[in-house]
């Protein structure tokens, strides 16, 4: 792949540190499809519910390993997982394995398990689309609320579909260890720069650990998935609760878009003052703060 088409492609969300919290623990989340594998860590003091969040197309668990703790500290017991085919969590050389309908049936059925009590989803980036298409495919029985977190209304927008169309020709052929000395060549000439050796190794050995096939899988998605807003906004307008969170530097979705989508279900975005595409990771504590005001909203609400 060219660097010049690499360019194009949407920031990654780089963990500032890949040390797991003291607090935090290894868990298996099993599902009729094999299992997946998460993070864990216990609210603290009065407890407000649960949080999961579900990471973006080439993220995984880690991408919100800054905020577990700091969720915890506000009352949440916060899970974080890998979707199928990401990172530790293994999935098939199918491509068909890793639809959006797929997905979302892994999604609800982690949700199921991880009760007694509300389960709010928040869904990062691609992670949002699964989200909402768990939310859509259950009418949110069994959830609490949907939080899309710098996630879109449908495609990423055309000035990303070159890159995202070549690395989608790409694989499975090309080796993933290539693509990604292509694109870290690419990000470090952009002035990407890791914040330890650490998290260096750690990016590398996270996308080379990527199903080629899923992800070639969830590249297609973000290049044809269409915009189910206005089903979403009916469900809202439902009373069931739909929150947007973002940062103003976000280069994903314009914030314009996801504004037109907070809108729609009825609300007003809520902003990480000076994060981009991954708050969790860039602001990990300012985004806590944001998160525990937006689901505070929403803890009071039975599931439907």
């Amino acid at each position: 792949m060219p660097r010049a088409l690499v360019r194009s492609l949407p920031s990654v969300s780089t963990p500032p540190y890949v040390d797991l919290p003291p607090s935090a623990r290894r868990v298996t989340l099993p599902t009729s499809r094999g299992p997946l594998v998460g993070l864990r860590v216990e609210g603290v003091g009065e407890r407000a519910g649960t949080v999961l969040l579900v990471p973006g197309w080439t993220g995984s668990k880690e991408d919100f390993i800054a905020i577990l703790e700091p969720l915890a500290a506000l009352g949440w017991t916060t899970v974080a997982y890998d979707q199928r085919g990401q990172h530790e969590s293994v999935g098939p050389e199918d491509e068909s394995a890793y639809t959006l309908p797929r997905l979302a049936d892994d999604l609800l059925e982690v949700a199921r398990d991880l009760g007694p009590g509300p389960v709010h989803v928040v869904g990062h980036s691609f992670g949002g689309l699964v989200a909402r298409e768990a939310v859509l495919a259950s009418g949110g029985e069994g959830l609490a609320s949907l939080t899309l977190l710098c996630s879109g209304p449908g495609t990423l927008p055309q000035r990303h579909h070159d890159g995202m169309g070549a690395l989608h020709s790409a694989l499975p052929h090309v080796p993933l260890e290539v693509v990604y000395d292509v694109k870290e060549a690419a990000d470090r000439e952009g002035g990407w720069v890791p914040p330890s050796d650490a998290v260096a190794a750690f990016m590398r050995r996270r996308f080379t650990s990527n199903s080629p096939y899923g992800l070639r899988a969830k590249t297609g998605i973000l290049l044809d998935t269409p915009d189910r807003t206005a089903e979403l906004a009916a469900l809202a307008l439902g009373g069931f609760p739909v929150a947007v969170v973002y940062g103003p530097a976000d280069d994903a979705w314009t914030v314009e878009e996801q504004d037109a989508v907070a809108a729609a279900v009825g609300t007003a975005a809520a902003v990480v003052p000076g994060a981009g595409h991954s708050p969790a990771a860039e602001l990990p504590e300012l985004t806590a703060q944001v998160l525990d005001s937006v689901l505070r909203g929403f803890a009071t609400r039975t599931p439907g």
